[in-house]
Formats: C-alpha cells, sequence, structure tokens
C-alpha cells in the first residue's frame, strides 16, 4: 500500500477546491494501483464523509507531524498556494509541510498548480529552495512555469499540463433546474438565463454598480433572467445578495451552499455564464455554456487564453458598455464557441495524465 498525504486549501467550503479535491483523489484511485489517501483539511469529519478518505487537521502541528511522518508522498496542490498575493503567511504554511516532509526523507510532488505571483524575495528564494528538492513538479499554465524559472527551479524538473478541475465529470441538469426552481428563480426555457459569478471583497465596489447596470440592460434588452451564483459560499454569498437587493427582485440569488456537482448543473441550465472566479469558468466550459471571463487574477488570463476565449475584462475596466459589445458576440457565436472550447478541452485533460504517470514513475523507483 503506498500512501499519499495530500496538502491544499481543503475543508473550507469552496467550491473550487473541493472540485479539485474531488478530481484529484479520483484520478489517483482510477490510475494508480494500491493508494491510500489521506488529507490535510480544515474539517477533517467532512471531509473524510465526502471523499472515503483519512483526514487530519491542516492547522494543527502534531496532526501534520504524524500524517507526514506516516506518508510515502506528499502531493501538494492543486490550486494557487504557492503565492503571496492574498497573504504573506500562506505560502510559508505550504513550504513548510512540503520542507518537513523533505527533512523526513519523503518524496515530494506538485499536482498540476498554479504558481505566483511571489513578490517578496524571501518567499521567492525560499520557493526555489524547496521546489529544486521536490520529485516532481506539475504546473496548470505557461505562466507558472516561467515564474519558477525566473525564481531558479530548473526546467527539466517542470512539466506543463492544465488545471485538474477540467476533468470533472458532467452533471445531469435536471439537479440544477430543480435548484433554481426552490431557490425561486425557475429556469424559463423562453428566455435567456445568464448566470453571475462575482468576486468582490467589499459589496459596495464600481465593479458591482457595473454588474448591476449590465443585468438591467439584459432585462431590458433581451427579456434575460439574471442568477447570482455564490462560488466560495463564505465570501460571495453577502455581495451577491447585496446585489439582488439593490436591483428589486428583477435578478435572483442563490442564497444556500451547494456541493460541487450541483453548482455545476446549476452552472449548466444558464445560457451564458460571466464569470470572476476561475472554476466558474472552468465548470461552463466543461458543460458546453459559453462564458464571459472577467480576471481579476493572470489565472483566470491563463485559462481563457487555454480555450481560446481571451481576455476581454477585468474587475477594473469592466463596464456596461463593453459587456454590451461581448454579449452580443457570444450570442451570435455561441456554437462555434462551444465547439472550441470542447476540442481545446479535450487536448487540456490528455494532457493532465502526465501527473499519475509522473507520480507512478516515483512510485516505482522508491
Amino acid at each position: 500500500m503506498y500512501k499519499i498525504l495530500i496538502s491544499g486549501y481543503y475543508g473550507f467550503n469552496n467550491i473550487g477546491d473541493e472540485s479539485i479535491l474531488r478530481t484529484v483523489i479520483d484520478n489517483l484511485r482510477e490510475k494508480l494501483p494500491d493508494v491510500d489517501i489521506t488529507v490535510l483539511s480544515q474539517d477533517p469529519a467532512q471531509t473524510r464523509e465526502k471523499y472515503g478518505v483519512e483526514a487530519a487537521r491542516r492547522m494543527h502541528l502534531w496532526d501534520i507531524f504524524r500524517s507526514v511522518r506516516r506518508c510515502d508522498l506528499l502531493l501538494s496542490g492543486g490550486g494557487s498556494l504557492l503565492q503571496d498575493a492574498t497573504s504573506g503567511r500562506s505560502i510559508l504554511y505550504y513550504l513548510f509541510i512540503l520542507r518537513l516532509a523533505q527533512l523526513l526523507g519523503k518524496q515530494t510532488f506538485i499536482y498540476s498548480q498554479g504558481i505566483g505571483p511571489i513578490t517578496a524575495t524571501r518567499n521567492r528564494r525560499l520557493t526555489a529552495s524547496v521546489l529544486r528538492r521536490a520529485d516532481g513538479i506539475v504546473v496548470r499554465d505557461a505562466r507558472s512555469r516561467d515564474l519558477l524559472l525566473e525564481i531558479g527551479v530548473p526546467e527539466k524538473l517542470l512539466h506543463v499540463t492544465a488545471d485538474p478541475v477540467i476533468r470533472v465529470k458532467k452533471a445531469e441538469l435536471e439537479l440544477g433546474r430543480k435548484i433554481l426552481a426552490q431557490e425561486g428563480c425557475p429556469r424559463d426555457e423562453a428566455r435567456l438565463t445568464v448566470g453571475w459569478a462575482v468576486k468582490a471583497r467589499k459589496p459596495d465596489k464600481p465593479f458591482l454598480r457595473e454588474v448591476e447596470r449590465c443585468i438591467l440592460w439584459l432585462r431590458e434588452e433581451y427579456g434575460a433572467d439574471s442568477v447570482l451564483i455564490p462560488f466560495f459560499h463564505d465570501e460571495d454569498v453577502c455581495v451577491c445578495q447585496t446585489v439582488a437587493e439593490h436591483l428589486d427582485g428583477r435578478a435572483g440569488c442563490l442564497r444556500q451552499k451547494y456541493l460541487s456537482e450541483e453548482t455545476l448543473s446549476i452552472i449548466g441550465c444558464m445560457d451564458v455564464l460571466v464569470g470572476v472566479r476561475l472554476h466558474s469558468l472552468i465548470y461552463a466550459a466543461v458543460m458546453g455554456v459559453p462564458m464571459i471571463g472577467v480576471s481579476y487574477d493572470p489565472k483566470v488570463d491563463s485559462f481563457l487564453s487555454s480555450i481560446q476565449r481571451p481576455t476581454q475584462f477585468t474587475v477594473e475596466n469592466f463596464s456596461l458598455e463593453g459587456f454590451q459589445a461581448a454579449f452580443r458576440e457570444t450570442l451570435a457565436a455561441r456554437e462555434e464557441i462551444q465547439e472550441t472550447t470542447a476540442r481545446c478541452l479535450d487536448g487540456l485533460i490528455s494532457k493532465l495524465d502526465q501527473n499519475e504517470e509522473l507520480i507512478r514513475a516515483i512510485m516505482e523507483r522508491s
């Protein structure tokens, strides 16, 4: 039995990160023989129940040490773990776990991560030092590879694939239709329905005022329904509710917390998805829903580029006037967008098998 310990941002009810964990676990079990999986989680009990794995407290030093000591390989990923944009402490936490595993003689593997930005000189130096000792490094985009090369990680260690979530299985639409009806946003097949997966730290940002103007325009111009979809529930639901309240019933809002399969089905019920959250855009791509991406981070630009949908907006320059042109173009080219996206996803999915192939080689060497 080969023991794999997974380190990441798990157990926080972030749909994107939980989708990553689901696809990582499923593919390790499908493609590798006889593996035993443990996850460092904020909510070990929930993680055990949801994924059928062992789990340990991610912020408890003794649990971390004991879990690392028992494993054969520490798998770090996916998501954007090694970056210091959101917190200077976060990157040190993930590097600490990697280095601890290396000091205890364990193999370490970076699984389809998005790296950066890493701005602090100390963090860049520490990241390079730890990753030069890794047994395998797979990043999800060329930008991440280039950053690691820049800080001194040897090119021979690096492999570029894609975000693991693109391997998520399509969901049946009936589940999403039921949820929309329960939330007071029933799907009307005679009308366009546009989903909005927005992200903002504060509900009074100028970006959100433009979102409100766009929703009103969609209703006036197309008779379209709009649904606000919290993707990271704890952060997004307040913002979505505020926008819906400002619109006085002219937009729906999902208020309950949903699992990844449920959210995938909800997005599949949309005619167009306007997404700030990276994994909302990936879900739209998987479900064949044309999307308009609004970038807040280079990882969004990288994904959109990989499916030949160049970024049209950032949260800073998003405007009603620009959105009107983008929406008309998206509607007119819906079938072409769907075909191109599906073709690009097939190519990205085939690359993802490199993760398990590299882990298999590490297992055989050990």
